[in-house]
């Protein structure tokens, strides 16, 4: 502790004596007026003005671009109805009285057209490795997906349900089957 002291005052006195000796170029500096600046250093500082304005925008250029290209990108089948001439029709009761009709075609059972709230929206299959049947339309952030013994509604988007607990007559009439086999037994 005895040697630690003698140190510590060496390195205060070191910081204040080069406090000291900034001291007065700063205090000259804080003197000048605008009429005493220095005419290549008005250039210097004009040129980065421009240089940051200019680069401002070509930024709000670029974001622009990027928009204009994803608006682009947008598939445009993914966008609009689709057409549902010769397709099959598969209506979903689902709770809360919602009702979801899936629209297939025979040859393409890659895609489907889902009507939800008076819209068609075309899906596209997505792979999945349980076997639930999946259709996305990353446009509108629906996600359908099929199992078995009912159907679910996404929204992606809102990250929410927007249908739970779908079931065709088919799927219906199984759940329907099932408690009077039961009381049979």
């Amino acid at each position: 502790m005895a040697t630690l002291l003698p140190k510590l005052i060496a390195a205060c006195a070191v910081a204040l004596a080069a406090a000291g000796m900034c001291a007065p170029a700063n205090a000259a500096g804080a003197t000048t007026t605008a009429k005493e600046k220095h005419p290549k250093a008005e250039k210097v500082l004009k040129a980065q003005a421009k240089k940051k304005s200019s680069n401002k925008a070509k930024a709000g250029a670029a974001v622009a671009a990027t928009a204009a290209a994803t608006v682009v990108a947008a598939d445009p089948l993914e966008v609009d109805e689709p057409d549902i001439t010769d397709t099959k029709v598969t209506e979903y009761a689902c709770e809360l009285n919602n009702k979801v009709t899936i629209y297939t075609n025979e040859t393409d059972d890659s895609h489907i057209a889902l009507r939800w709230k008076h819209r068609l929206h075309r899906l596209s299959r997505v792979g999945t490795t349980t076997g639930a049947l999946r259709f996305e339309n990353p446009h509108w952030g629906l996600i359908w997906i099929g199992i078995p013994a009912k159907g679910i509604l996404l929204d992606s988007k809102l990250n929410r349900q927007l249908a739970n607990e779908c079931k065709n007559a088919e799927q219906s009439a199984i759940v329907a089957a099932a408690p009077a086999d039961a009381v049979k037994s």
